[in-house]
């Protein structure tokens, strides 16, 4: 059997608010044949998110010149919980899709990397409680009465999820209400939800993102057939960082997950781990179909 993919892209996204490189910024990590047709590594460090979606452009292109077929994860959330759609009055039949739409419309964020990301968290958190909750997080000069540096109160049974399925599943993964601090993947799905929206309307069918437009379910190449790109949620720490003393954290984790996908994909491995766990509830398989995501591997 051949591989499902021919190149396997990992995005370590970033929120920071100005150009930024090294530690903590935006790496893409890309592992694709080279022209003896042996599996070769490189990595791209862009300073601003606009050079970075710039670079998977030509990344993209690229390999649909070469017709070959690319995974791409991000390291960020492709969906909110469970009934956030519902809870913001979100038109149309795909919770996911109307989620991405929103923050898409909301959203600003300059070539510069200045963003409104906590604007958007606030706004959103005014349409929902009419206070600061769920989102939480920022930076004391960017408190508003909708949105503070610190959690205001837990999440209570009337309230939306604290957690998707998939962080339960992932274990020590961050809460999507976090905006600000170590590990706030809020601040990077709203600002990365945009750019995963666009490759994918760039490319109409050819892009499919999972699992919302594959089904939560293993992949074939005949569920493929046609489709140069699958988006999927990738979490770097599910798997240990190989790499070099001094090596920054996040280009080892691009690259260890990288490679990791392709030996799965080598040993026809990789379509059975899009395919939820055997005991996993009904119910939370349509979530994450419909609205939640899942993490590729969780």
């Amino acid at each position: 059997m051949p591989r499902l993919f021919s190149a396997y892209v990992i995005v370590d996204w970033s929120a920071a608010a100005k150009p930024t490189t090294g530690a903590d910024s935006v790496w893409i990590g890309v592992l694709k044949r080279d022209v003896r047709f042996r599996m070769a590594f490189e990595s791209f460090n862009p300073p601003t998110r606009a050079e970075a979606e710039a670079r998977l452009n030509l990344i993209l292109d690229d390999l649909k010149k070469r017709s070959e077929r690319a995974l791409v994860g991000f390291d960020f959330p492709l969906g909110f919980p469970r009934g956030f759609a519902e809870a913001l009055k979100l038109n149309g039949e795909q919770p996911w899709r109307a989620a991405w739409d929103q923050v898409d419309k909301m959203v600003k964020d300059k070539p510069n990397n200045l963003n409104n990301r906590f604007g958007v968290a606030s706004e959103i958190n005014r349409r929902i409680t009419g206070g600061p909750f769920p989102f939480w997080g920022c930076p004391p000069k960017d408190t508003l009465t909708t949105l503070q540096p610190k959690k205001t109160r837990p999440h209570g049974p009337d309230d939306l999820p604290e957690f998707r399925h998939a962080e339960l599943a992932a274990k020590g993964a961050a809460s999507i209400w976090k905006t600000y601090y170590n590990g706030s993947v809020g601040g990077q799905a709203i600002l990365g939800i945009p750019v995963a929206r666009r490759l994918r309307q760039a490319r109409g069918e050819a892009v499919k993102a999972w699992p919302f437009e594959t089904g939560f379910k293993a992949l074939t190449e005949a569920d493929l057939a046609g489709v140069d790109v699958v988006l999927a949620e990738v979490y770097p720490s599910l798997i240990k960082p190989l790499g070099a003393a001094g090596e920054v954290k996040d280009l080892m984790q691009v690259r260890t997950l990288a490679e990791h996908f392709a030996r799965l994909d080598e040993a026809n491995k990789l379509g059975a781990l899009f395919a939820p766990a055997k005991d996993m509830a009904a119910d939370v398989v349509l979530d994450a179909e419909r609205e939640e995501g899942w993490i590729l591997g969780a």
